[in-house]
């Protein structure tokens, strides 16, 4: 008998794919916060998929988690290259976009890589110490659960995206950079841990279920294990 997905974790999983390739869009604009802190325009939604990366690791369990982590690295994979598809193809003559689409969608293949595997990478981390420190806490303190494994999460993605997608940027200037960025994401959680905790607690009293990952295994490549 094939396992069952609930409505809930299908749209939490959607909403995570959604808030992936969205925020690849947005970090086409860089956005100033004055006082020469310049920040990507992904940091707006960004952090949203690690609040829906705990949710899900926190209600359905880690091997639930990595099957979305990997379907919306799928789906961000295929959006970034049907994307270089369709900026190849030639422009219509009357049409004066093309410059801007471009802008949008022709991302160098270090960034687009970089991106991908930050991604990938970090949402993984952030959902095994997620796992791991729910079973050592017997379920306790979701809150400093949720920050500590989003401060390993994105920080990795950080450690990863920042020198592969800026090569050659001065050490000072990039590890700068790094640091808002981490520390607006996770200012960002903070103050949004109020609503990930109720969110949380609905779902698992409307679901029934409260995941403990004990005895499983943490390999990210095995995802027959669901």
């Amino acid at each position: 008998m094939k396992e069952k997905y609930s409505t809930t974790f299908l749209l939490m999983a959607v909403a995570f794919t959604v808030c992936l390739i969205a925020s690849n869009l947005f970090a086409t604009k860089v956005f100033s916060l004055g006082w020469g802190v310049n920040l990507p325009g992904a940091v707006v939604i960004f952090p949203i998929s690690y609040i829906l990366n705990d949710c899900l690791t926190e209600v359905w369990g880690y091997r639930k988690a990595r099957l979305v982590i990997w379907t919306a690295f799928a789906a961000n994979l295929f959006v970034v290259l049907a994307g270089q598809l369709v900026v190849w193809l030639p422009s219509a003559s009357f049409w004066d976009g093309g410059e801007h689409f471009d802008y949008m969608f022709n991302m160098a293949p270090r960034v687009a890589f970089a991106s991908l595997l930050a991604f990938l990478a970090g949402s993984t981390v952030n959902s095994l110490v997620m796992s791991k420190m729910k079973v050592a806490d017997s379920g306790r303190r979701f809150g400093l659960r949720a920050i500590l494994s989003s401060v390993a999460g994105e920080l990795l993605d950080s450690l990863i995206f920042m020198p592969i997608a800026f090569l050659g940027t001065p050490l000072k200037v990039l590890a700068t950079m790094m640091l808002f960025q981490v520390s607006f994401k996770i200012l960002y959680e903070i103050v949004i841990l109020p609503v990930t905790g109720f969110v949380v607690r609905r779902v698992k009293a409307s679901e029934g279920i409260d995941v403990f990952d004990e005895g499983i295994s943490y390999n990210p490549f095995k995802l027959s294990d669901i």
